[in-house]
C-alpha cells in the first residue's frame, strides 16, 4: 500500500550539505512516523534519523547529531533529511521507512515499508 521514493542524494564534498527527500503514497501519511536508515559498504544498515506523526520528536543517531535534521511536510506527503557538515563517514546508501506502530525508533524491524534508496558519497 505504501510506496517510498528517496532522491536529492549525489556527490559533494566533506563539510559539505545536502538535502534528501522522501515522498510517500497514501492518504495516511500523518498517521505514521518515519524514519531514515544507511548502509555503507560493507557495513550494517544503521539507524539515522527518525521523526513522530505529528513531528513532536525526533530521534538521532548519535554519529549524525546536531549535523542531521529529520522534518517532515505532512501535507505534502514528504520526509526530509538535512544534512549539514557532511563527513566521509557518511557515505552511505540512504533509505527512508515507514514505522510500524510503537516498538523502537532505533530499530530497523520496526519499520514495514522502505524506499529503494539514494546514494550520498562524500569525498575527503
Amino acid at each position: 500500500q505504501v510506496q517510498l521514493v528517496e532522491s536529492g542524494g549525489g556527490l559533494v564534498q566533506a563539510g559539505d550539505s545536502l538535502r534528501l527527500s522522501c515522498v510517500a503514497s497514501g492518504r495516511t501519511f500523518s498517521s505514521y512516523a518515519m524514519g531514515w536508515f544507511r548502509q555503507a559498504p560493507g557495513k550494517e544498515r544503521e539507524f539515522v534519523a527518525a521523526v513522530t506523526r505529528s513531528a513532536s520528536t525526533t530521534y538521532y543517531a548519535d554519529s549524525v547529531k546536531g549535523r542531521f535534521t529529520i522534518s517532515r511536510d505532512n501535507a505534502k506527503n514528504t520526509v526530509f533529511l538535512q544534512m549539514n557538515s557532511l563527513k566521509p563517514e557518511d557515505t552511505a546508501i540512504y533509505y527512508c521507512a515507514k514505522k510500524s506502530p510503537g516498538g523502537n525508533y532505533y530499530y530497523s524491524k520496526e519499520y514495514d515499508y522502505w524506499g529503494q534508496g539514494t546514494q550520498v558519497t562524500v569525498s575527503s
